[in-house]
């Protein structure tokens, strides 16, 4: 039996334990080493590097899991069809998660099903998640956070608007952003603005779309409910709304779409219709996706800081893993701002 146990090695029976004893902290101290959290100095951090690196112990995820009750797993929840932001957000939480125990599990959702809360909650319970990220607009069911509550399951919820407090909070101000966006048309002397907006139900659309108005109206410019087509955050749909708009008589010099995919459609309408972009139709998008710089001409846009969003939103949850007394100081409110590209142009007199 002696001779199994030596044969098995030092590193396979040592836990975080043995590893705070060695090192003289505490177990607290090991476990954030072992999750790089910010919150130790550099002596103490070398210290239980060094014993960690001296008696090869490694982690074993199953283990704290089983304590914890929880996996070392990060839901991201969505139902949007603008792929692009998706990706986006993936990129931020992975950049978060890299170099910690924590892994990434994605669950795409239909928020028209009438069993969406069961299939959420199924997906919470048998992954047993440590925490979740919801993005818009899941993130603005309330019902569903209460549901997330009573699992025990730490989130985070992405908006355009605050909906939460801090802790659980990740939003943009993209009712001042496309404000301002608009004031850069009504600046470059266009009146006959039109708005293709986001889908029915999604906070982002309302809130772009105030936005949009707020800035007429400061301008004193009405808007007439044939300047507004509705779209749904796709190419074909820009396209579709755009048609619309390209039809009236006089059409309007400038065009705001609620997000990149969408201008994008516009774009592709003008070119259909032998209209010049920006001599003729001047375009602004939302988002900053790398559609944006891959058409011609490149597309302003207001920059929605997606990835930065992301990579906070899962530093709220996992803060926690870091050990008590961890604090994250994540922001949760982020800026948006207009980039200026080659399709704003002042309008052409007549």
């Amino acid at each position: 039996m002696a001779k199994q146990k030596q044969d098995e090695g030092p590193a396979a029976k040592l836990t975080i334990n043995d590893i705070a004893r060695l090192a003289g902290v505490s177990k607290k101290t090991v476990s954030r080493v072992i999750n790089r959290s910010p919150l130790l100095n550099r002596e103490t951090r070398d210290k239980v590097e060094a014993i960690i690196r001296e008696t090869g112990y490694v982690p074993n995820p199953q283990a704290r899991a089983l304590a914890l009750g929880r996996n070392f797993l990060i839901g991201l929840i969505y139902d949007n069809p603008n792929a692009q932001m998706v990706l986006s957000m993936q990129r931020g939480i992975l950049e978060a998660l890299h170099g910690t125990e924590f892994e990434l599990v994605i669950r795409p959702v239909d928020r028209g099903s009438n069993q969406v809360m069961e299939d959420i909650q199924g997906f919470v319970t048998r992954q047993r998640l440590f925490g979740v990220v919801v993005l818009p607009p899941m993130s603005e069911n309330d019902a569903l956070m209460r549901m997330l509550d009573e699992q025990g399951c730490r989130y985070v919820r992405m908006g355009s608007a605050i909906l939460d407090d801090p802790e659980h909070m990740v939003a943009s101000n993209d009712r001042e952003a496309v404000a301002d966006a608009v004031r850069h048309l009504i600046a470059q002397g266009h009146r006959r603005i039109g708005l293709i907006a986001g889908p029915h139900g999604f906070r982002s659309a309302r809130e772009r779309r105030e936005g949009f108005e707020m800035a007429l109206a400061e301008a004193g410019i009405s808007l007439p409910r044939s300047l507004v087509a509705d779209g749904q955050y796709t190419f074909e749909s820009g396209l579709s709304a755009s048609e619309s708009l390209f039809d009236l008589t006089p059409r309007p010099t400038a065009i705001f779409a609620s997000n990149d995919e969408m201008a994008a459609g516009v774009l592709y309408a003008a070119r259909l219709r032998g209209i010049a972009v920006p001599e003729q139709l001047s375009i602004i998008g939302f988002d900053d996706t790398p559609v944006t710089t891959r058409v011609w001409p490149p597309l302003s846009t207001v920059r929605w800081p997606i990835v930065a969003m992301g990579r906070a939103a899962a530093l709220k949850l996992i803060g926690t893993a870091i050990g008590e007394g961890a604090e994250v100081n994540e922001p949760s409110m982020f800026s948006s701002t207009l980039i200026r590209r080659g399709s704003v142009a002042p309008p052409v007199q007549t």
